[in-house]
């Protein structure tokens, strides 16, 4: 997972850059490792959700979400499917991709 001048990951990875931030946030990136109760059934045993849309909802959380898997698909990812909000689902809405390799992530 470098972070080559060609990288995805680096490419692909938002980062926010406001005057006077602090330097400890200008590159800085969370991951959440999640349990799930089902068992992975294909090569791929880490997905990434990439926080594009926090605290946007509905069609403005969803046209943020397109906005970055355009942009992703211009650095080579490729979109599998999307997901409508449904709040009887209880899910807000999330598009998932792969990256160039075929790793699948979703926009979140």
């Amino acid at each position: 997972m470098g972070c080559g001048p060609r990288s995805f990951r680096c490419a692909a990875r938002p980062v926010e850059l406001a005057p006077g931030d602090p330097p400890r946030r200008r590159n800085a990136s969370r991951v959440f490792f999640q349990r799930v109760p089902e068992d992975k059934t294909v090569e791929n045993r880490l997905h990434l959700d990439v926080r594009v849309a926090p605290g946007l909802e509905g069609d403005e959380r969803m046209s943020a979400l397109e906005t970055e898997a355009n942009r992703l698909q211009t650095l080579g990812a490729t979109r599998a499917y999307r997901v409508e909000p449904d709040k009887a689902a209880m899910t807000s809405g999330f598009i998932t991709m792969h990256d160039p390799e075929g790793n699948e992530f979703c926009l979140d």
